[in-house]
């Protein structure tokens, strides 16, 4: 049996969350990763939450999404949430539209709550962001049945500028690291490259860990732990190192800046459950101490072998094989 993914319950929280096409195929082509890239905003605005980067793949994607603490919201927010997302002509935005012009400004009991429920939930926005792009899908290439392999993946981060940015650019760095593009604003599915297109929302969310900065300052800082050249051995000319020889160099306890390392998949951003300080996870383990062995006594564990990352730490032990 599968365990319940661990979920922040009512206070606001961030997620790295991946999802993969079933069987792994390479089923997103330009157009449905455009259609993808669209919808992962889209729903968000629905849901109120916030994107802080994403990545579309041609079999999975990344979302870095912040999660608000848990409000109530009015009558009249909850319809114009629903009006933006639902079309002109669906009967339900049609259905909440009358209703609320029928109960003088009031919905009733239970349109409400469904509403509400969907509201703030990574939960609920996973569903409905994997149902919806997989109906449209489906209808796109004639086909019927699941499109997603079983549920999506999830680990909390803290929401600590440091931690958030190196996050955000191991997402952004996927099409680096699967030799796609060498730098990251060629790959237009990926936030950063929406942000450097001038989309508000990628800006906004690329900028939202920085406190009283703007766009301009963050993408300078930004695009530091993007896009690094190294000086190659025998050579006065910069050369970007490959993602072999920085995983040599890292598995031999080398010295490389964490923009390099974030050039080679490192499992602990996918499958660390919780990535923070010490202090953090510690925290999470506390708060779900119910889901793990009466012999484990603390949470935080090192991620082995990386030291530009000796700050963070994870809840899960990936010391036997930290590199995808």
């Amino acid at each position: 049996m599968r365990k319940a993914r661990l979920k922040i319950e009512g206070d606001a929280a961030v997620y790295h969350i991946i999802t993969r096409v079933v069987g792994g195929q390479l089923l997103l082509d330009d157009i449905a990763k455009e259609r993808l890239r669209i919808m992962v905003r889209e729903n968000a605005r629905f849901s109120g939450v916030e994107v802080i980067t994403q990545c579309v793949m041609g079999n999975h994607f990344h979302i870095l999404v912040r999660v608000p603490e848990k409000a109530s919201l009015s009558d009249a927010e909850l319809v114009k949430r629903a009006s933006g997302y639902y079309r002109k002509n669906s009967p339900y935005r049609t259905l909440l539209e009358q209703t609320l012009g029928d109960f003088g400004g009031r919905l009733p009991k239970d349109l409400r709550e469904g509403l509400a429920s969907r509201m703030g939930d990574i939960s609920f926005y996973m569903k409905e962001l994997k149902q919806r792009f997989t109906k449209w899908f489906n209808k796109q290439h004639g086909r019927f049945g699941t499109l997603w392999s079983e549920r999506f993946k999830s680990v909390i981060v803290e929401d600590e500028p440091s931690v958030i940015s190196t996050v955000a650019a191991y997402i952004d760095l996927n099409p680096v690291r699967a030799g796609l593009v060498s730098d990251p604003k060629d790959y237009r599915w990926c936030g950063y490259a929406e942000a450097v297109a001038g989309n508000r929302e990628a800006r906004s969310g690329l900028a939202g860990f920085h406190e009283k900065k703007g766009w301009n300052f963050v993408s300078t800082e930004y695009r530091k732990l993007l896009f690094v050249q190294s000086e190659a051995p025998g050579s006065s000319n910069k050369a970007a190192l490959d993602r072999e020889a920085i995983k040599r160099v890292v598995e031999e306890g080398g010295e490389l800046a964490l923009a390099e390392v974030l050039r080679i998949r490192i499992r602990y951003f996918s499958d660390g459950v919780a990535l923070g300080s010490r202090e953090f996870v510690n925290g999470v383990f506390a708060e779900f101490r119910d889901r793990f062995g009466a012999q484990r006594k603390s949470g935080a564990r090192d991620l082995s072998g990386i030291r530009p990352l000796d700050a963070v730490k994870s809840l899960r032990n990936l010391r036997s094989a930290p590199f995808g």
